[in-house]
């Protein structure tokens, strides 16, 4: 800051005549004033004029970068998308049912004695469920094996009657009548015998009945009857059910409109059958997991159900382990052809508006541009593109709300998934996050 306090060069270069001219004293004074008022507008005024030149300097250097290089280009993150031979998976709604179901019911009347198997365990055919009171049935037997023994003394009285008339009838001793008695008494004798043997085999059946036995081999459920029930009283009562469980039978239902869609499309050629045999089919259960053994598609109903508008499947899973219960709601995954040339995009880069899809493309240049598709199913969180796409274009997947304005350039990045981000590398994460 300049100093205002009044200069005493004039005191000092005259001392000898500051007594002599007092006068002089208040000029020296004004002109010492006046020197240091000039220095301080001189410094002023290049203080405002350094400071105008580095404001207007500041302010056109941005000016001219913003005119040379315009708006940075926006990072999105896309997908290149490639061809291949995508299988056409539909996921359809299954119930599980046992390949084999027998119910166990008393084929005979009778009071139950006894129950002979574990409620929930398996058995094989022929092992003993229950047992009736079979006193009834064993007296019946022992009857008809009497019967039995009376006829066929019978036959043997009238067999020996018959041999003992043969030679009286060669001699004439006898009547042709009394011969033929003989003869048709015999054979009478025969039949009687034969009817008792039959009884005998029907009461056998009977009180082998009396023992309840499995029809097939599997795993059996609860009693629906108890020691001391009477059954078979007018019915057949029901007394268990055995369900055959390592392999299940799974009941499908598909709209009969998807399956036309399918068989247009098949016809036109977009896509390629893969057949009865070649038809993948998976079970997914009710927690969203994928069991682990693969089924066969048996066969595909040729009719459509009018109540419903359906078409009915049938697919066959093996249950070795006795994972899957039959009743049990699944869904299932069924590979019903295959599109050549097909492209697998994420849902969220498709916009679906009632002029048709589209989807957004990044050029080489970072211009984005429009493009429509042709759309086929979905497969989990991917579209299959059946026409539109080029292979190794790149497919804008998100970062749509940065370009807003028209003109403006897109960076592409790499876009991950969000469940594969998760456990993603610092730089990808950063990735991400420079996209969103």
């Amino acid at each position: 800051m300049p100093n205002l306090r009044p200069s005493l060069d004039v005191f000092e270069a005259a001392p000898d005549h500051a007594a002599a001219e007092p006068a002089r004293q208040p000029a020296s004074r004004r002109w010492s004033w006046g020197w240091t008022g000039d220095a301080i507008g001189v410094l002023a005024l290049c203080a405002l004029a350094a400071a105008l030149l580095t404001g207007c300097s500041g302010s056109d250097k941005p000016a001219a970068q913003q005119g040379a290089g315009g708006p940075p280009a926006v990072p999105v993150g896309v997908v290149t998308v490639q061809a291949q031979s995508v299988p056409l998976l539909v996921d359809l709604p299954g119930r599980l049912e046992p390949i084999r179901t027998a119910e166990v019911r008393a084929r005979v009347a009778g009071v139950v004695q006894q129950r002979l198997f574990t409620e929930g365990g398996l058995v094989k055919a022929g092992q003993s469920l229950f047992t009736i009171d079979p006193a009834t049935y064993q007296a019946a037997l022992d009857s008809a094996l009497a019967s039995q023994a009376r006829a066929e003394a019978q036959q043997a009285q009238a067999a020996a009657l018959l041999a003992r008339y043969e030679p009286l009838k060669e001699a004439k001793a006898i009547s042709p009548q009394e011969f033929l008695n003989a003869q048709v008494a015999q054979r009478q004798a025969q039949a009687e015998v034969a009817a008792a043997k039959a009884a005998v085999r029907q009461a056998r059946i009977q009180l082998d009945h009396a023992a309840v036995r499995a029809p097939i081999s599997g795993r059996i459920g609860r009693a629906l009857v108890t020691e001391g029930a009477l059954v078979g009283q007018g019915e057949a009562t029901q007394l268990a059910v055995i369900q055959q469980t390592d392999t299940l039978y799974v009941n499908i239902t598909q709209s009969a409109s998807e399956v036309m869609a399918l068989k247009r499309a098949m016809a036109a050629g977009q896509i390629k059958s893969a057949g009865a045999s070649g038809a993948q089919v998976r079970i997914r259960l009710e927690d969203g997991s994928l069991y682990s053994q693969p089924a066969r598609l048996l066969f595909t109903d040729l009719t459509v159900d009018p109540a419903s508008g359906q078409v009915s499947l049938r697919a066959e899973v093996p249950n070795p382990q006795g994972a899957l219960l039959p009743g049990l709601y699944v869904r299932v995954q069924i590979e019903q052809g295959r599109a050549e040339g097909g492209f697998l995009i994420p849902q969220q880069a498709v916009s679906r508006q009632g002029s048709g899809d589209t989807v957004r493309v990044v050029a080489a240049d970072g211009s984005v541009s429009v493009r429509p598709v042709k759309l086929g199913q979905s497969q989990g969180t991917d579209w299959v593109v059946l026409d539109g796409l080029k292979a190794g274009e790149q497919v804008m997947v998100d970062g749509f709300q940065k370009l807003m304005a028209p003109g403006m350039k897109a960076k592409p990045v790499p876009w991950t998934p969000p469940a594969a981000s998760a456990p993603a590398a610092p730089a990808a994460s950063a990735a991400s996050a420079a996209q969103g």
